[in-house]
């Protein structure tokens, strides 16, 4: 019988937490429950992983680390963060680029579980479906080792998350561009992540709650190349053949820059007659003129709070599951607010 850290400690009545101290030898569990522990792995001959390092086993130190796609801003630069972090503590990482198919998510994540690792962390989160039964291959996932989810959400054991509350960034970013006195506003987004579902009912409960009506119709989704910035301000300048507005609010810079190329392009002067918001405070915001208005999501506060929470784990020590940033709205020139 297989038996995982969550099973023994359930056949043991004991926390997941008490598991990993016995394998890690700790000073702090009774001797009673440290038996009553090691009782039931012999039992069932247990066989530790990377939760179990103590018993012997050795640790390959090696992180295995997954995105969708490692050319969007988001993900290489959260990569390049994960990986100093991890450096610093001793630790190796594998990377897998799964693309945004499910199927293959599943086949990549299986192929770095071979690779016998520590761990693995999803970066972004497109890996977190709104139907339990597409996100069942990472609660199995998290059975043999613990999984970190970084900017996404899921609960089931061993499975730890660190996230920006983006509804709330993007309810206060879209309050402050209302509230200004720029009524005529619409919403660009690109995916319906996680993140992006999060950001979108932000900016709809802010149009209800300062109109009373439905912003269905001042919301745009842009299914494109999202590095194609050309693409993004044809993609806006359609909008604008039936739609008027003077603000434009974006689920990340990329296409608040394609509005501002779609402004210069038809002569309309930023912020005078048209405001503009990003997100993800990226590389971008300062790649244009003017530089753009962005809310700032905690990417690097947010990666080295998953890799301590990581370390912690995996230590046998107590973690939280959720870590929640807020999100800051950093004004720049595209905004006069």
């Amino acid at each position: 019988m297989a038996l995982t850290i969550y099973d023994i400690s359930q056949k043991a009545g004991v926390s997941t937490a008490t598991v990993s101290r016995v394998l890690n030898d700790s000073a702090s569990v009774s001797p009673s429950t440290k038996k009553k522990v090691m009782d039931i792995i012999q039992k069932y001959d247990y066989i530790p992983n990377a939760f179990a390092r103590g018993m012997g086993l050795r640790s390959l130190q090696t992180i295995g680390i997954l995105c969708a796609d490692s050319s969007d801003l988001f993900a290489a630069k959260a990569i390049y963060y994960l990986e100093q972090e991890l450096q610093a503590n001793g630790y190796e990482a594998l990377l897998c680029c799964t693309g945004y198919n499910l199927g293959v998510k599943k086949n990549y994540l299986n192929l770095i579980l071979s690779k016998k690792v520590d761990s693995i962390i999803l970066v972004g989160s497109n890996f977190i479906a709104p139907s339990q039964l597409e996100n069942e291959y990472i609660a199995d996932a998290a059975d043999q080792v613990p999984v970190m989810l970084l900017n996404a959400s899921f609960s089931h054991p061993h499975v730890y998350s660190v996230l920006c509350d983006d509804y709330s960034a993007m309810y206060e970013a879209s309050c402050a561009m209302i509230g200004s006195g720029i009524e005529n506003v619409v919403y660009l987004y690109n995916s319906e992540s996680y993140s992006g579902l999060k950001k979108k009912k932000g900016f709809e409960d802010a149009w209800r709650e300062k109109f009373s009506s439905d912003p269905s119709d001042r919301i745009f989704y842009y299914d494109g190349a999202p590095d194609s910035i050309n693409d993004i301000s044809l993609f806006v300048e359609r909008i604008a053949k039936g739609t008027t507005f003077h603000g434009v609010i974006a689920a990340d810079d990329s296409l608040a820059i394609g509005a501002m190329k779609y402004a210069q392009r038809t002569g309309r002067s930023i912020p005078e007659d048209l405001s503009v918001i990003g997100y993800n405070n990226s590389v971008l915001t300062g790649c244009c003129s003017p530089e753009l208005t962005s809310v700032d999501n905690c990417l690097q506060r947010q990666t080295h709070q998953l890799v301590q929470t990581l370390l912690q784990v995996l230590s046998g020590e107590e973690a939280p599951n959720k870590v929640v940033f807020s999100g800051k709205l950093i004004r720049r020139n595209t905004t006069r607010f």
